[in-house]
């Protein structure tokens, strides 16, 4: 929880914690993110990393004409900038089933947390404040979805 004006702030802080996780969990080669984290910078600081950007450069239909989901992409352009580079491999079949995952793993969750929790808008104000209270909420969701895989 931070009190920038949008996401892209927030891109190249995280690159910088990705390096201070356990080598368990081993090295990350590819970022995917939703458009809202999109700017020449951030895939410059991607690169920079050594890991590779997949973030929308724009909004995704939710529903793709079915065509569109199999046409092959066009050749790479030649001496891309990191930019030009990206868009390119988005465009790519592989690359478009990577970015699909991001669909079914983080998003559902914040689904989950509004319809099913009710939690739709936080409650309180002041960054500590907000930052509490969504623990709490974040909490509540891993205690649900622990108890849920138990019964299991």
């Amino acid at each position: 929880m931070v009190q920038a004006a949008n996401d892209k702030q927030q891109l190249e802080p995280v690159l910088g914690k990705i390096g201070l996780l356990s080598k368990e969990l081993g090295e990350p080669e590819t970022l995917l993110a939703d458009t809202g984290y999109f700017s020449a910078a951030n895939v410059a600081a991607c690169e920079k990393a050594e890991i590779e950007p997949l973030i929308a450069m724009g909004r995704q239909p939710h529903h793709p004409p079915i065509a569109e989901c199999f046409e092959q992409a066009p050749p790479a352009p030649k001496n891309p900038s990191p930019v030009q580079a990206m868009a390119h491999r988005l465009k790519t079949l592989e690359c478009r089933k990577l970015y699909a995952l991001r669909k079914q793993t983080p998003e559902p969750v914040f689904g989950v947390i509004k319809s099913a929790l009710g939690f739709r808008q936080l409650s309180s104000r002041g960054l500590e404040k907000v930052r509490g209270e969504s623990s709490l909420v974040t909490i509540a969701w891993n205690l649900k979805r622990m108890f849920v895989l138990a019964a299991a």
